[in-house]
């Protein structure tokens, strides 16, 4: 599990997973290997587990389903069940909630053999999920296990960082939620308060090389910039930059439509045959869920992102890679890389049902849906959220329109050096 030098924190991790029910909140700035821990799960525990996550993607990514599809629950303000029924206005919606929660949650036979038979769940991307709906999840367990321990007794492995995408709560769902909850984030959920959690922070950033960035992002962080620091980071600031390109620069914006309106301006520009690769969508696979374009359309010459890792023994690619079309040889594609041609085949996504194996006792991950498409995306511009977990050598950060909460520390955090940043403002 550990790299050179050993990494003391993943290793304390493996060993709290493996050897205690204690619950665990792996959090850690970004570089600090969360996601790898994560896709090594199954090398340190034997413990039966289940992978949930707030969003379709993550949860694709993830290698898990999501939060809502596993435990049948409602959208919306997930109320505790002390809520007042008789109370007017806002609660009243929320009692609402609860009607459609109890339609939703009619589990069949195998999904609660599955439920108690979980001895550690994962939920990635915690910073994105709302203190209700982990209480919901509390709620959900307690009534298929053991109703008077937190959880119903089920080890929870928590992976985030607060300090990156917050939960989202519109002004009228937090309404409702205030007046049960100090906060939208999950560390408020009254079923975790009860609990017995420790936070494990991992320390060794991977992603950059250079301490002085190190440094100066940590502080962004913790927001404990001085001015020197942010002077520092405005001489990277660069209103016009417009790079050659070739340079393989790649723009963050906040929302979709300014990175779609980049590549799509970039792209009308090339002069080349259009190609067009349509995927191929079997069984059950949620459009909301899709890691990449189910239209796909390319030009020779455009700057492209690998959106998967190459599943070949090669490695030849990695989600996130940056390179350049250069042509087509027959259904595949050929991307240039700094120096290196890679062919790319279309590949597989699957979305997965955990289910109990009755002879075993153990869970296993049955495919129910898969989705086929070329693992290519055009990559002159993306946004800060499809950003995360991505690492790059040369950023623009488009940071005009408001910011929610870690956006700014994200994006920076993408890079891997100071000198590959471009600001298009500045930072305050």
């Amino acid at each position: 599990m550990t790299n050179n030098p050993r990494n003391e924190q993943l290793e304390l991790a493996a060993g709290f997973i493996q050897h205690t029910q204690k619950n665990i909140f792996l959090t850690g700035k970004a570089g600090t290997g969360k996601t790898t821990f994560l896709r090594r799960l199954p090398e340190i525990t034997s413990k039966r587990h289940v992978v949930v996550a707030p969003t379709g993607v993550a949860a694709i990514n993830a290698g898990g389903v999501t939060i809502h599809s596993f435990f049948q629950l409602s959208f919306g303000p997930q109320l505790p069940e002390t809520a007042n029924q008789n109370s007017p206005g806002p609660t009243f919606q929320g009692n609402r909630q609860d009607a459609a929660q109890q339609r939703f949650q009619r589990f069949s036979r195998d999904k609660i053999r599955l439920i108690k038979s979980i001895d550690l769940l994962v939920i990635d991307e915690i910073s994105m999920v709302r203190a209700d709906l982990l209480d919901a999840i509390d709620r959900t367990l307690k009534r298929f296990r053991d109703r008077s321990k937190p959880f119903g007794g089920v080890q929870l492995l928590m992976i985030g960082d607060i300090q990156q995408l917050a939960p989202v709560a519109r002004n009228e769902e937090w309404q409702l939620l205030s007046q049960h909850y100090s906060s939208v984030y999950f560390f408020s959920s009254h079923a975790l308060q009860q609990s017995d959690y420790i936070a494990v922070e991992l320390k060794h950033v991977y992603r950059q090389q250079d301490q002085y960035f190190i440094d100066l992002l940590n502080c962004f962080r913790e927001n404990t910039l001085d001015i020197s620091a942010v002077q520092k980071l405005n001489e990277r600031y660069q209103a016009d930059f417009e790079p050659d390109d070739t340079e393989g620069y790649i723009t963050l914006t906040t929302h979709n439509y300014q990175a779609d309106r980049i590549n799509e301006k970039k792209l009308e520009a090339l002069k080349a045959d259009t190609w067009t690769f349509e995927a191929e969508v079997h069984g059950d696979f949620p459009e909301m869920s899709y890691p990449a374009d189910k239209v796909l359309t390319l030009k020779t010459g455009a700057q492209v992102m690998f959106v998967k890792n190459d599943p070949s023994p090669e490695k030849a690619y990695y989600n996130g890679k940056i390179g350049r079309l250069v042509g087509k040889d027959g259904d595949n594609l050929m991307v240039r890389c700094d120096d290196e041609l890679i062919e790319v085949e279309p590949v597989s996504w699957h979305n997965r049902k955990y289910e109990l194996d009755e002879a075993s006792q153990e869970i296993t991950e049955n495919v129910i849906g898969s989705f086929t498409q070329i693992p290519l995306r055009l990559a002159w511009a993306i946004t800060i959220h499809k950003s995360q977990g991505l690492t790059f050598e040369k950023l623009i950060i488009d940071a005009n329109a408001a910011f929610a909460h870690g956006q700014v520390y994200v994006a920076l955090s993408r890079c891997t050096t100071l000198e590959g940043i471009v600001l298009r403002s500045k930072i305050n």
